[in-house]
């Protein structure tokens, strides 16, 4: 068992680095304030090619696997869980699903563009009525000749604004039970009857939009069905294995610079004529931290290889997400108790890891919901 990354992954991860540190942080706070990431950071994330880093080199990409992403969004959510969402999102739940499921024309269509960062992509499965229990759908999409016609409302979906290509899941059969008539669809920005609606004001990750999908009449022809008809929820679901490896790695990031910035603090800061990181109470703190730190790591990595070497990753995927959303709600709460009443002030950044990190445990499966998801693997083996 080596734990050693190879040269290629290595520097993946320092230019991600190196990214993230001189660029990307100094914007963090502003992006947060203006709910707005910079255009310049989504400009020069396609200079580096991060937008097609797990595409295939035919089409575009850099032809990277889960474990280099999981890498480099540790790096970008260290700096900035905004950006680093929209990453992830772009990455494991819209060119990944087109890759593996898409046909020819659609990979040719539609990976270069995802490749450069031409077009942002965007995933959407959450309703009103479905949140967890996401077969619950009822957004309609009804054959019309040799069209389709969506309807329906979309909420919760992430980089709406600023997205180019949605892959949106509909029910396309109502007479079958809920997880067997749904169908995803690939829709362009620009379709007729296609709306991106109000955004929603969230308490953390600011600078990442998150919007609600209007369609009224969409027209789609059959050739924007990625996979099978009837059969989306499947798809959905593999596809939700990768991502949960995008936002425990988000978590990672998230929980480093907790961490960072509590040892930071605890250097700096004086009381009873000591600095604070003296204290065994603050010691026992930041060994915590760290401790829980790692061990996410190494559960993420392990999902990130499971599912590079095309073994059975769902389970290890939630366990990944479960314990490193956990990791890093409690990194974040335990860095502002350090920071004290400077900690939730906006002088330090800490309040906005502080914020960011609590929806690392609901979207994209709720801690709950992974704990189901574990539990049932568990009892069918």
């Amino acid at each position: 068992m080596d734990f050693a990354l190879t040269e290629e992954l290595a520097m993946i991860r320092d230019m991600a680095q190196d990214f993230a540190e001189n660029e990307l942080m100094p914007l963090a706070t502003e992006h947060d304030r203006n709910a707005k990431i910079d255009p310049s950071v989504f400009a020069k994330m396609g200079e580096l090619s991060l937008w097609g880093l797990t595409i295939p080199e035919e089409f575009g990409g850099v032809g990277m696997n889960n474990l280099a992403l999981s890498l480099v969004l540790e790096e970008i959510n260290r700096a900035c869980a905004s950006t680093g969402v929209t990453l992830s999102v772009h990455a494991s739940l819209v060119c990944s699903p087109i890759n593996k499921w898409g046909t020819d024309a659609q990979k040719k269509e539609w990976l270069p563009k995802l490749a450069t960062g031409e077009i942002i992509g965007a995933y959407s499965l959450t309703e009103a009525v479905s949140g967890s229990d996401a077969a619950a759908l009822i957004a309609t999409a009804d054959k019309d000749g040799d069209e389709w016609v969506l309807n329906g409302t979309k909420l919760f979906v992430t980089t709406g604004e600023q997205a180019g290509l949605f892959v949106i899941y509909m029910r396309t059969d109502q007479t079958a039970s809920k997880a067997k008539g749904i169908t995803a669809f690939l829709v362009p920005r620009d379709t007729p009857g296609f709306k991106v609606g109000k955004a929603e004001k969230k308490t953390g990750i600011r600078g990442s939009s998150t919007n609600e999908l209007v369609m009224d009449n969409v027209r789609l022809s059959a050739d924007m069905i990625l996979g099978e008809v009837n059969k989306g929820f499947h798809l959905a679901m593999d596809t939700l294995d990768g991502g949960r490896i995008g936002i425990a790695s988000q978590s990672l990031g998230i929980g480093r610079a907790c961490l960072e910035a509590a040892i930071k603090y605890a250097n700096e800061r004086e009381q009873f004529g000591k600095t604070i990181g003296n204290f065994q109470a603050i010691q026992w703190k930041l060994a915590d931290m760290s401790t829980q730190l790692d061990a996410s790591r190494l559960m993420t990595h392990k999902a990130a290889w499971l599912r590079d070497n095309g073994l059975e990753s769902g389970r290890t995927a939630s366990q990944a997400k479960l314990m490193a959303s956990k990791m890093a709600n409690f990194c974040a709460d335990e860095c502002l108790q350090i920071h004290g009443g400077a900690g939730y002030t906006d002088d330090f950044h800490v309040e906005r890891l502080f914020r960011d990190a609590r929806i690392t445990e609901i979207y994209e499966g709720a801690t709950d919901v992974q704990r189901i998801v574990i539990a049932r693997s568990l009892l069918r083996s």
